[in-house]
């Protein structure tokens, strides 16, 4: 097997490690939208460190996947969830939710209203503009 495969294996494998202190932070649901009974994976918030870190992970639905993968896909009231998790304590979670409203804005009155009241700590605002959806 080439170098790269070995490499991406052994990072699955330090994420999978991750799940039980991830589900227990999350009380297994989506850190996001609170969606329980869903399946639920780990999402690392670019920009990646090289070894994964649990304040750097969340606990996300395939659909939080979906749409971080496809921004385009991302649209519509049906995330107003994420006026209420950019308050979070996580910073995680406010990078991945003032991320997703920062698209939403584009479109959508109420994540433009939400983005202009927030206010995040210097070093979170900073990760958060450190990459786009």
């Amino acid at each position: 097997m080439g170098k790269g495969y070995e490499t991406h294996q052994a990072r699955v494998s330090a994420l999978q490690n991750l799940g039980k202190d991830l589900a227990r932070r999350a009380k297994s649901k989506c850190e996001l939208t609170g969606a329980a009974g869903v399946p639920l994976r780990p999402y690392e918030v670019p920009p990646v460190t090289a070894e994964p870190d649990l304040d750097r992970t969340l606990l996300l639905s395939e659909t939080c996947h979906e749409v971080l993968e496809r921004p385009q896909k991302l649209a519509g009231r049906r995330w107003q969830c994420l006026a209420e998790t950019i308050w979070s304590e996580m910073p995680a979670v406010q990078v991945v939710s003032w991320r997703m409203l920062s698209h939403l804005a584009k479109s959508e009155d109420w994540a433009r209203e939400v983005i202009e009241e927030v206010f995040l700590d210097p070093e979170v605002e900073e990760w958060a503009k450190s990459a786009e959806l």
